[in-house]
């Protein structure tokens, strides 16, 4: 199934729902209102036309000059496999993005719909700041309740892939000095 054909099914049952859409690149992909990506996600999942039930991964992208935040979720259908001699094959593959402001970036999570966006929504919350609402591997922060670090430690301060992230010049008394023999390293 084509990228267009996956985006026909979506807007004829999601309609303004999706908020844009290109297909004339690489990575063709559809763009979610926030508000309607967890219906959305269970769509694609059980739809017995799309039945995307592999999620690759979830990358998240900064853009900062929109001042928003991008969750971009990498979808596949597959054919299992018919016996442990043969691997599963695919049927499609498709991309969704979900724009949130920068002050604000809230996605209800979809853990509960493909279990890989349980540790890639960590991921997400951890290097760039999106919060996952609702994630089942939640801890209570300051701003309130946000999935739990994957990679940093638990009392990092900010998230490191942040296009304006300021990185530290020492964590813990153990200086973060990556220039070999300068006394002043600047990042």
């Amino acid at each position: 199934m084509t990228p267009e054909e996956i985006a026909d099914i979506l807007k004829d049952k999601f309609g303004d729902k999706l908020t844009g859409q290109k297909f004339e690149t690489a990575h063709p992909h559809v763009v979610v209102a926030r508000d309607a990506w967890h219906e959305v996600a269970v769509f694609l999942r059980n739809d017995e036309r799309l039945k995307f039930d592999m999620l690759r991964c979830i990358s998240a992208v900064d853009l900062l000059e929109d001042e928003q935040f991008e969750a971009v979720y990498d979808l596949h259908s597959t054919n299992g496999a018919l016996n442990a001699a043969q691997n599963w094959t695919e049927r499609h593959e498709f991309c969704v993005r979900v724009r949130v402001p920068r002050d604000k970036p809230h996605i209800d999570s979809v853990a509960d719909v493909w279990i890989a966006a349980e540790w890639h929504e960590r991921e997400a919350y951890d290097l760039m700041g999106i919060v996952f609402d609702g994630h089942p591997d939640s801890v209570e922060g300051p701003q309130g309740p946000h999935p739990r670090r994957i990679l940093c430690p638990d009392d990092w301060v900010g998230h490191p892939l942040r296009k304006d992230y300021v990185f530290p010049m020492e964590y813990n008394g153990i200086p973060a000095v990556t220039e070999h023999g300068q006394t002043r390293p600047i990042h």
